[in-house]
């Protein structure tokens, strides 16, 4: 039987037709919840970062001398291959195009921060076996008074800035038109572990202020998006509800501490954001 010709003018209208589906479908494999990509770095947050000053703690000092890396240097350089290595592949699956270039820099400057930071706690570590106490200012502490000039104590770098960027601009091609797309089970389960660690860092690291212009931000595109019609897919969600119960946390850690008076001393300023390892070494390791 001899087919019968399809006619040509709807054979333009058919691709165009197949290629929207497709791109509709594309678009719609995004913006899944990425659950391996979250759980990979909440475990690799948790386990390179968090656990790193435990692990230097609890591992016995001669099997990491000090004229040698100790365990968390090597915890920090497998954090800084990881970490850049997955927020690549969160910027891949992001629905939206975002700029390459901004992309690539961020990272660069985030991996030449991160081995900035190696080396100021690895410094930080055998200061800490020779007497240095966390709990002090850097200027009030014994070991560091003779230190001249002046000039060589500083505060911690600001190699966040980077990290906290590209998280951004990851979130702002996190909108869809889809109203009911709901975060997955998974997401709700990584949510408290993936916070408390966000109140670690934002703590331990100083970067509150940092923290807070980056909410401030997704806060205004969330309101922007919603004025266009689009609100946020899964993978938003899950990072602005993050964000929003971090801050609870930090709240709620000020809120403890504010009656402190030898952290109050270590912390002048108006922003008052005790680091945790500075209250482990005032009110738990004497203890």
């Amino acid at each position: 039987m001899r087919r019968r010709p399809q006619s040509a003018a709807l054979t333009p209208a058919f691709v165009s037709r197949a290629g929207s589906e497709k791109t509709v479908s594309t678009a719609a494999g995004q913006s899944r919840f990425h659950t391996d990509l979250w759980l990979c770095f909440t475990v690799q947050n948790w386990i390179l970062d968090f656990g790193r000053p435990i692990a230097m703690i609890i591992m016995p000092l001669e099997w990491f001398p000090l004229n040698k890396p100790s365990v968390g240097d090597y915890f920090h350089m497998a954090y800084n291959v990881i970490t850049p290595f997955l927020l690549l592949k969160l910027i891949e699956r992001s629905p939206t195009a975002l700029p390459r270039s901004a992309v690539y820099l961020c990272i660069i400057t985030f991996v030449m921060g991160a081995s900035i930071h190696l080396v100021g706690d690895s410094i930080n570590h055998r200061l800490i076996l020779s007497g240095y106490q966390l709990h002090l200012s850097v200027r009030e502490n014994p070991i560091i008074k003779d230190l001249k000039p002046a000039s060589l104590v500083h505060n911690k770098s600001f190699m966040y800035v980077p990290f906290f960027l590209i998280l951004f601009l990851y979130f702002t091609g996190c909108f869809t038109q889809v109203k009911d797309e709901k975060m997955s089970y998974s997401g709700w389960l990584l949510l408290g572990p993936s916070a408390v660690y966000y109140w670690y860092l934002i703590t331990e690291g100083q970067i509150f202020v940092l923290y807070v212009f980056t909410f401030f931000a997704m806060v205004a595109t969330v309101m922007r998006q919603r004025r266009m019609g689009f609100v946020l897919d899964s993978n938003g969600r899950f990072l602005f509800y993050n964000f929003i119960i971090t801050l609870g946390l930090v709240l709620v850690w000020v809120a403890y501490l504010w009656n402190d008076k030898v952290l109050r001393k270590k912390y002048p300023g108006i922003i008052y954001v005790p680091e945790p390892w500075s209250f482990y070494t005032l009110h738990i390791k004497g203890s």
